[in-house]
């Protein structure tokens, strides 16, 4: 059973937002859940995506950031001839991925990093000093920039 919910509403009332109500809408129960993952808050512009990628080598794995998109993808190197393992049972999951993090603006891949099986992705969101708030003086002086009151 997939529950619907109508954004028109809101699409009507806001201005570009549309490519985060096309995923929201896009976004459902057909998802993949391999390989499993966290995201985690480490401070207010500092972020982690862990991912389990037990069994993969570093050069096994693809990080790639493009725009608002974060692509993370792993397969397996072919087996070398002469490795000829005889398994009496596979239960190591070691089959293709590719998992899609879709980012916000501003969010940069800061450093990757794979130990024991999780790799660790960091994410800063670093905005830009024209994008930030200005106070503007009536009079025509130039714009000052307001303080971050979290930060004082």
């Amino acid at each position: 059973m997939r529950n619907s919910f109508d954004w028109t509403p809101y699409r009507r009332s806001t201005v570009g937002f549309d490519r985060l109500f096309d995923f929201l809408e896009t976004s459902g129960s057909g998802a993949e859940n391999y390989p499993p993952f966290d995201i985690e808050k480490i401070a207010d512009d500092h972020f982690r995506i862990t991912v389990a990628v037990a069994g993969f080598k570093s050069d096994e794995i693809e990080i790639v950031a493009q725009q608002n998109m974060l692509t993370v993808s792993g397969r397996k190197a072919p087996a070398a001839e002469g490795e000829g393992r005889q398994l009496l049972y596979s239960g190591i999951a070691t089959r293709a991925f590719e998992r899609r993090f879709q980012l916000a603006d501003f969010v940069r891949v800061d450093l990757a990093d794979l130990a024991d099986g999780l790799l660790t992705i960091d994410l800063v969101r670093e905005v830009p000093e024209a994008m930030k708030p200005h106070k503007i003086a009536i009079g025509g002086s130039a714009p000052t920039l307001v303080e971050d009151k979290k930060a004082a």
